[in-house]
């Protein structure tokens, strides 16, 4: 029989200096220690003993030449956590902030992230401490090239499939699979987020978004409610937060905030327009971080240096980063009239900030639930790349549609407490660790 305290108090000596992969080990197993101590099967494997242990991790050197002429060195990485139930799976973040503890954490949360879209789909994550921010085209060609020249060895389209995260978009990506091809001298769907001329998937860019808002319609629609018509704040404004704003707004919602480092932007009238929805695009690819041109051109409010936490909303979706919404901010948003709060950055909200909502029974969805639209499409790529055809927007909606549809179903039917509230990390992590489990359970040790 497990004891919670007492395996994390050795998870915690064995992984010091790593809170992030802690913190997001201890909500997991938290969750799934009754169901693993009432499981014969799961006891007599040691499945917790396993599946907390990355299968292998990789550090590497890149070494690139900046456009000076001067040699510059990053660190590299690539975490295979598990592959149970298929090929590792995972994006690939370049940012100054990547450590091994960050990408074990994300490797982790990949694993049962990927379990709910029922693709088969292990997990992992990757990535680098460079930092894209300020270099120029060719000084990231060469930066991803070296990096690629190491990775490559390590994956494969039934054995490693990356993708794309933090500071690795549709450039990257090009840069990243191109060196690939070089390399290996084969097209393969080794890599997800690739260009639509050269294998990509469309929808692929706002997949996270899309989901997210087809999760949260679920969930209003679980308890009764619609979407329709409904304040929402967002915090982010790249990829995740514009694919979150498109599908809202033709939801029938109203968005009234992105952010960025610089503060947040607050827009009465919503960020609905075709206009306004577009800008957001290009405040991304003007390559300065920051949402204040918005206000300027828009006549929208700016606020510096603050969260969107404080606007009186129905609806909040953090979409920027790890830990970004902590304690207060979820107690002041639900003083404010908040009724539910979609995580939809990975570990958008601090350990705190969930038990507190957990414990006053405010609806609040997970990300490894509610952010899985991204890596659904990706596996929904992956499909496309091994037949060698590719499916129309509406065909991959579709089933983007369904698998969000079917998450929310396992989440419900893990998650529902005996009063009724629906608890939907306890119903996420359960539902995600059991067909991993099992899987593992099947094939062995």
């Amino acid at each position: 029989m497990y004891n919670l305290d007492e395996f994390m108090a050795e998870l915690e000596r064995k992984n010091p200096a790593q809170p992030e992969f802690i913190e997001a080990a201890r909500e997991v197993i938290a969750s799934v220690i009754d169901v693993v101590n009432s499981t014969p099967k799961y006891l007599e494997n040691k499945i917790l003993d396993r599946i907390i242990e990355p299968d292998r991790i990789f550090t590497f050197k890149v070494e690139w030449e900046d456009d000076n002429g001067q040699i510059q060195v990053n660190r590299g990485y690539r975490v295979q956590y598990n592959n149970a139930i298929g090929p590792y799976k995972g994006g690939l973040r370049f940012h100054p902030s990547v450590t091994l503890g960050t990408l074990k954490f994300l490797g982790f949360e990949q694993i049962f992230k990927n379990s709910l879209t029922t693709l088969p789909m292990g997990g992992g994550k990757g990535g680098s401490d460079f930092n894209p921010k300020g270099r120029s085209n060719a000084e990231i060609l060469r930066f991803c090239r070296s990096f690629m020249t190491e990775l490559q060895k390590y994956i494969g389209p039934e054995t490693d499939v990356p993708a794309g995260d933090i500071g690795v978009g549709g450039r990257e990506i090009g840069f990243l699979y191109g060196q690939y091809k070089r390399l290996k001298n084969e097209n393969t769907g080794v890599l997800t987020g690739k260009g639509r001329n050269w294998g990509g998937s469309l929808v692929r860019p706002e997949a996270t978004g899309f989901g997210t808002m087809y999760f949260a319609n679920e969930v209003l629609t679980a308890h009764k409610d619609s979407i329709k018509g409904k304040r929402i704040a967002i915090s982010g404004f790249g990829n995740v937060a514009w694919g979150a704003v498109t599908k809202a707004a033709q939801l029938g919602a109203k968005v009234v905030t992105i952010s960025g480092p610089d503060g947040y932007i607050y827009d009465e009238e919503g960020i609905s327009t075709p206009e306004k929805i577009d800008y957001m695009l290009e405040l991304r690819s003007s390559n300065n971080d920051v949402v204040e041109p918005y206000a300027k051109k828009f006549g929208a409010k700016f606020v510096a240096k603050k969260k969107p936490w404080e606007v009186p909303v129905d609806m909040a979706f953090p979409c920027a980063i790890q830990n970004e919404m902590g304690l207060e901010d979820v107690q002041l948003l639900v003083k404010n009239g908040c009724k539910y709060i979609i995580e939809t950055s990975n570990m958008g909200c601090k350990a705190e900030a969930v038990d507190w909502l957990l414990k006053n029974e405010i609806v609040f969805a997970p990300g490894k639930a509610a952010n899985a639209g991204g890596v659904s499409v990706s596996g929904l790529e992956m499909c496309q790349n091994s037949m060698k055809y590719s499916w129309s927007a509406e065909e991959v909606d579709e089933k983007l549609h369904v698998i969000m549809k079917n998450i929310h179903e396992a989440c419900v039917k893990e998650g529902t407490q005996p009063d009724g509230y629906i608890n939907y990390v306890k119903g996420a992590n359960i539902a995600g660790f059991k067909k991993v489990a099992d899987a593992m359970c099947d094939l062995g040790y």
